[in-house]
This record gives structure tokens, C-alpha cells and sequence, in this order.
């Protein structure tokens, strides 16, 4: 692992742990050359898990994409890194098959951020349900006060 200050490949694990209730190892290290200490991640690789778009194209799953619709949806929002990253899991992990419908992925999604923070919760829908106009927004915003 490469040191993010000065950039050598030489570093030492100080200390590992589970961390996403099991879906990732948090790895404490410190650089050999410099001293810098810093936290990296390790996880499950989904890659190989094909989404099926709406326009009926394939693409190779990609947690980052994932990541950026999420942090755009959850965006001046006081929702944290570690939450954002615990959407992510959840819905990681319910992803099931070679082969995965964009809609199943963003159905999971907008169940996590329901569950989070109703205003991510409406932007994400708001833009995987495509609204039009005020009054797609209204009914899905009188949906969620009626629960």
C-alpha cells in the first residue's frame, strides 16, 4: 500500500479489525519511511456481478458509481461517511445473481436512505423514478409523511 503523504511502498498493519458489522476489515497502518499513519478498507469485490440498465444494456457493477449517486442524493445532509458506507454494504450484500436489475439496486437503495434521511430518500427518487413535475414530488413526499 502506497503512503498517501510521501508515496513509498513500504508500510507496517498496526492494527486490523472488522468493521461495517463484517463487511469490510479497517486496517490501521503506518508508513516505514515517513511515519504517517493512515486507515485503509478492505472488501468484498462485486465486480463481477453484471446490472441490467433500463434501456436494456449491461454494465459491470461498481460500487464507486454506487458511492457517487448516494453522496449526490445524501449531499448537505447530515448523514455520515460511516453511514453512507453502511447504505452501501446493505445493499451489497442484498444483491444477489450474476445478473441484477438497476431498478432491484435502486429499490435497495431508496430503502436504506428511507430508513437514514427522507429528504436523500426523495432526492434519489426523485431522479431514479425521473419526476417530471411538483406533483411527483408531492404524492412522494405525502407518501412518506402518511407512514
Amino acid at each position: 500500500m502506497k503512503c498517501p503523504k510521501c508515496g513509498v511502498d513500504d508500510d507496517k498493519v498496526l492494527d486490523s479489525r472488522g468493521a461495517r458489522d463484517g463487511a469490510a476489515i479497517r486496517r490501521r497502518r503506518e508508513c516505514a519511511s515517513c511515519g504517517y499513519r493512515f486507515t485503509t478498507y478492505e472488501e468484498i469485490d462485486r465486480d463481477e456481478v453484471l446490472v441490467v440498465k433500463r434501456d436494456g444494456t449491461r454494465q459491470m457493477f461498481e460500487r464507486a458509481k454506487l458511492d457517487r449517486a448516494i453522496r449526490q442524493a445524501c449531499g448537505k445532509r447530515k448523514i455520515s461517511d460511516e453511514q453512507i458506507r453502511t447504505i452501501i454494504d446493505r445493499v451489497v450484500a442484498n444483491i444477489e445473481g450474476e445478473e441484477v436489475q438497476s431498478a432491484t439496486i435502486a429499490e435497495l437503495v431508496m430503502s436504506e436512505l428511507h430508513k437514514v434521511d427522507e429528504v436523500a430518500y426523495i432526492r434519489f427518487a426523485s431522479v431514479y423514478r425521473q419526476f417530471k413535475d411538483v406533483a411527483q414530488f408531492l404524492a412522494a413526499i405525502t407518501e412518506i409523511v402518511k407512514k
